[in-house]
């Protein structure tokens, strides 16, 4: 008689998966969870008193075609921190402190330790978010994916008083953009860097001097979660607007967060960009209009303020440690809201 696991799911590798979880899970821990891993739920209350008039804010995402390059490379310790930031960045943009997180891991066979290794990293960018990782699921899918490969999606929850919702209502010509840099492409565009570097028939081990360290290395690169230099800003700076800078790059994400009749005018010069955007470009001979709406171009997050309020934001961030710049201007426009990149 054929049993579950010679079908190809092993339930007491999940199992085993889950009690590798649950240390890893507890360094996320927030006073307000109620219930640990492995439950069919999880708990999260809100502090009584805390808030006035609450409203959640929910994001999901995936890390996409750069868990390609973890598997050609082997190395799974790093995309779970892509997962986080990717939701996480998406909950901050409404003002909003992540609360708690949830991921979802498919796979044809389970691999314990290499699963372990993805929520390590799941478990990493918890932490570095402030938020708790208050569950997920395991998928086995037999013949569903290739062998030694998986999926992860993920969503975060988080918090903010109905008062202080960021959503660009107030935005208006003459308020200024700080640009948070990124750390590099993040997990968005690998489609088309994957491509350029295979036509070029660019090895992942070379380090380019621009670089200094190998393709494989800056490819990996975890996503920047902005989670502690964003809510540091809002508590001190009135911000009118923030947009994560993802798919779509500048043009596709910035204009989400302006008012119609508002476009947004960006200068090359102010800001400074990762090499690998340049790798990019030459290799594959992509034009300037495809990089900027492929990639971030080394701008992860921007955020719109008043005029007056400009320095007093890259003061802050400063403190933070994080890299920032003053990058342009709301101008008055016509329509659809849009933006122009300038050199």
């Amino acid at each position: 008689m054929p049993t579950y696991k010679e079908a190809g799911v092993d339930i007491l590798a999940g199992d085993a998966l889950v009690e590798r979880i649950k240390p890893m899970a507890a360094r996320t821990h927030r006073s307000e969870v109620l219930s640990g891993v492995g439950g069919f739920g999880g708990l999260f209350a809100l502090r009584s008193g805390k808030y006035r008039d609450p409203v959640l804010v929910a994001g999901t995402d995936g890390v996409g075609t750069k868990l390609k390059l973890a598997f050609a490379l082997d190395r799974h310790a790093t995309v779970g921190i892509d997962l986080v930031a990717m939701s996480v960045n998406d909950v901050l943009t409404a003002g909003a402190e992540p609360l708690f997180f949830l991921d979802y891991f498919a796979t044809s066979r389970l691999d314990v330790d290499q699963a372990a290794k993805v929520v390590e990293g799941i478990a990493r960018g918890c932490e570095i978010a402030g938020c708790t990782l208050l569950g997920g699921e395991t998928a086995e899918l037999p013949g569903f994916y290739t062998k030694g490969e998986y999926d992860l999606a993920g969503f975060c929850v988080g918090v903010v008083e109905r008062a202080r919702i960021v959503d660009g209502r107030t935005i208006e010509p003459g308020d200024a953009l700080i640009g948070l840099a990124s750390s590099g492409l993040h997990s968005n565009g690998y489609s088309l860097a994957r491509k350029v570097l295979d036509d070029a028939r660019l090895s992942l081990s070379l380090a380019p001097e621009q670089l200094g360290r190998p393709l494989a290395d800056e490819l990996l690169e975890p996503t920047r979660i902005y989670a502690r230099e964003i809510l540091a800003l809002l508590k001190e700076v009135p911000v009118k607007g923030l947009a994560h800078v993802t798919g779509g790059g500048i043009p596709g994400n910035l204009p989400r967060c302006l008012p119609s009749g508002c476009r947004a005018v960006l200068s090359e010069r102010t800001w400074k960009k990762p090499p690998i955007f340049e790798i990019i470009a030459r290799q594959g001979r992509v034009q300037k209009s495809e990089m900027f709406s492929t990639f971030n171009m080394g701008l992860g997050m921007i955020a719109v303020a008043a005029p007056k309020d400009a320095g007093r934001a890259l003061k802050l961030l400063k403190k933070q440690n994080a890299q920032a710049w003053e990058v342009g201007r709301i101008e008055r426009g016509s329509g659809e809201a849009s933006v122009a990149i300038e050199p």
